[in-house]
């Protein structure tokens, strides 16, 4: 079906690749398999080395002028198109590789988004179905672009997607099973205001129609008249939602479903997200025993809220994936026995002032605080009382923080890396970031 709308879509069209990255040479070996084009182009602010032999590069920091030359631009995500190229004041159409996937997919698609926890939940929800003997594939943001599902798609298979905001951006097709876990504070450099931000994450949910199913965890979303499907809310210890968490036991309508007291996934916030996890499966006709089964055997994903184990008699934790303050504030509540806590990072701009409130309350010794947002937070705790001030530390990188941390967290107690912030400024990704960490602690 993806092969068929692809050769609909671009047949005798001059198509762009606006990125070469993962998702962009994706494309590229879908458009080179059906061929059919009347032109193919790439534009990527960097230079590319393994284009083929058919396309015109556009390199360079003009790269998206390119744009007004093409039929159809399949936009990478991340990308951010200058204000002279947004689609509205050019001729050709902007898409991407989940709007294609989507056309082709959306009644097999469960779409989960949220500004945390999405990468957890869809995996977990995969593991579960996959236990279970349900044929299902995962993909998306996670790190496998969606055409690379092709082969592995039939009829009667699931498909899991976790669907980040640039995905969702120019998106105009939504799954059939949407999942909208929560809406913070995040990517204001790439949309300029939180407003914007939630109105491109609301695509998740925004095309689908009458006989669609929406889990929604967000409160006041979705506006009147934004979803025409079926809403679920799903709400933390609340016994009037749909879907919630009570004192370890997972609630879905009249099912229910008791975690064990020790499971790999750490957290109450880790908890609540297999509550959505166990609404799902149930809804596709997986037992609570598959389930359970599921959730006990699942293998939690790097760098969020991992145990990196004990070294100079300190108890070491890696939560780089946290970039906002509402995951932090979740991390150092899952983690009581913290000592220090390494917050900072790239400023995005993000108002600091929960975690600022949370912090002036909690027991944590030792706050380092540490490169540009870290910076900021210092300045901003400045008219704080001094029960804050005098646990706050300044670090210029993550090698003079964990430095410090070494030298100050208590033997047998926690060091936790939850920084609330992106890792652009000094580190690809939050991955390496992460990296980067295990391997000072380890020394």
């Amino acid at each position: 079906m993806l092969m068929k709308i692809l050769r609909e879509w671009t047949e005798g069209k001059r198509i762009l690749l606006l990125g070469f990255g993962r998702e962009g040479r994706s494309v590229c070996k879908r458009l080179q398999q059906i061929g059919g084009y009347a032109a193919l182009g790439i534009a990527d602010q960097n230079p590319v080395n393994d284009a083929p032999e058919d396309a015109k590069l556009h390199i360079g920091d003009d790269y998206q002028a390119a744009m007004q030359e093409y039929d159809i631009v399949f936009k990478s995500p991340g990308i951010v198109l200058k204000e002279e190229y947004q689609p509205d004041k050019l001729e050709c159409r902007v898409t991407s590789l989940t709007e294609l996937f989507l056309t082709a997919y959306r009644d097999q698609c469960i779409g989960i988004t949220g500004t945390k926890g999405k990468s957890t939940t869809s995996s977990l929800l995969y593991h579960v179905l996959k236990s279970a003997g349900m044929p299902a594939v995962l993909g998306g943001n996670i790190g496998i672009p969606t055409a690379d599902l092709y082969e592995q798609i039939r009829p009667e298979t699931v498909i899991v997607l976790e669907i980040g905001v640039h995905q969702l951006e120019y998106n105009h097709v939504s799954p059939h099973t949407a999942v909208f876990l929560n809406l913070y504070e995040e990517h204001l450099d790439h949309y300029g205001t939180f407003e914007n931000y939630a109105y491109c994450k609301e695509n998740i949910y925004r095309n689908q129609v009458k006989g669609d199913l929406l889990i929604c965890g967000q409160p006041g979303l979705p506006a009147e008249g934004d979803c025409q499907a079926e809403v679920l809310r799903m709400a933390l210890d609340d016994e009037s939602a749909d879907i919630t968490l009570i004192n370890d036991v997972l609630c879905y309508g009249s099912e229910y479903l008791e975690l064990p007291e020790t499971m790999p996934l750490t957290g109450e916030h880790n908890r609540y997200n297999c509550a959505v996890v166990f609404a799902l499966a149930t809804r596709l006709g997986v037992s609570p025993e598959e389930i359970l089964h599921g959730i006990e055997t699942f293998e939690p994903l790097p760098h969020r809220l991992s145990p990196i184990g004990t070294y100079d008699g300190i108890i070491w934790y890696d939560d780089s994936i946290s970039t906002a303050c509402e995951t932090c504030i979740q991390a150092l509540c899952s983690l009581p026995d913290t000592d220090s806590v390494l917050i900072g990072g790239m400023d995005r701009g993000i108002s600091y002032e929960p975690l600022l409130n949370y912090l002036e309350t909690s027991p944590v010794e030792h706050i380092i605080l540490m490169s540009d947002s870290g910076r900021r937070i210092m300045e901003e705790a400045a008219g704080r009382p001094s029960s804050l001030r005098d646990r706050l530390y300044f670090a210029q990188d993550l090698e003079s923080a964990v430095a410090l941390a070494k030298g100050l967290t208590a033997p047998g107690k926690i060091c936790l890396l939850s920084p609330a912030a992106a890792s652009y400024n000094e580190y690809k990704n939050f991955e390496a970031r992460g990296d980067h960490f295990q391997a000072l602690a380890k020394g």
